[in-house]
């Protein structure tokens, strides 16, 4: 039997906006949002939230979140999910879901651990989505995947990739998405493993796995989420969650 736990990494002190995780956005913080998203993906057994401060863990405290206190030498949200990770007894696989996405879908989370679920030689899967605007693939601040005919990841680049020597070929862009599902005994030996070449040139985690032969399963969705790096960002974000649903169409019968 499979156990699947998504734990969410969460921590006080980013560089461009202090305190991002308890931000309010439509009245309540960032990261509660997120936690409640998670919490409709029903192929997850349970949701943790992970962090080293004391803020966020009262926070999530309060509105019912199971909270795990970690340490605060943590280089990455991988290193710190690993730690409760390796606390956790019968459970099977992990699913690290960014803190700052407050409209992550329930329904992709459902895909990446059902997939996990399905076949147990998955050791790590993720998952991306097509740019709209290919201009955006130029772009260092949006990651960009290639995959595999069998839907596993082939590299990972800020660079546009793949390069479109033949203008008229018609190839999509990948954008990828910081959402990731490990068994747990991959996850374990991954925060071991230092940091190589590639991951170094690009400062993209994900290519450690690559550099050190894992096989990275790649869940295609329609759309992405948007993330919060700025309150700019917090604020489109919140507009869109107040917005109203839009109108029926009323049709006339004749």
């Amino acid at each position: 039997m499979t156990k699947i736990v998504g734990i969410i990494p969460a921590r006080w002190g980013s560089t461009r906006f202090p305190g991002k995780p308890l931000y309010l956005i439509a009245g309540r913080p960032l990261l509660q949002h997120v936690w409640e998203r998670c919490r409709r993906a029903r192929a997850l057994d349970s949701v943790i939230i992970a962090t080293d401060d004391m803020r966020i863990a009262a926070a999530a405290f309060a509105w019912g979140a199971e909270v795990s206190l970690t340490s605060a030498r943590h280089a990455s949200g991988t290193d710190r999910i690993a730690e409760v990770a390796a606390k956790l007894r019968g459970v099977s696989h992990i699913i690290n879901i960014q803190g700052d996405e407050p409209r992550v879908d329930p329904n992709l989370i459902n895909q990446l651990a059902r997939k996990m679920q399905r076949d147990p030689k998955i050791e790590m899967i993720t998952a991306v989505h097509p740019l709209e605007n290919s201009a955006d693939a130029q772009s260092p601040h949006q990651v960009k995947a290639v995959l595999d005919r069998k839907g596993r990841a082939l590299y990972f680049s800020r660079s546009a990739i793949p390069f479109h020597r033949d203008a008229s070929a018609t190839i999509s862009y990948y954008r990828h998405q910081g959402i990731y599902g490990y068994r747990r005994d991959l996850l374990l030996r991954f925060v071991r493993w230092k940091p190589a070449p590639l991951e170094k040139a690009e400062a993209l985690e994900q290519l450690r796995a690559l550099e050190n032969g894992v096989i990275i399963h790649v869940v295609v969705a329609k759309s992405g989420s948007p993330g919060v790096d700025t309150p700019d960002d917090a604020r489109a974000i919140e507009c869109q969650l107040l917005a109203p649903p839009p109108r029926p169409r009323q049709v006339r019968s004749r």
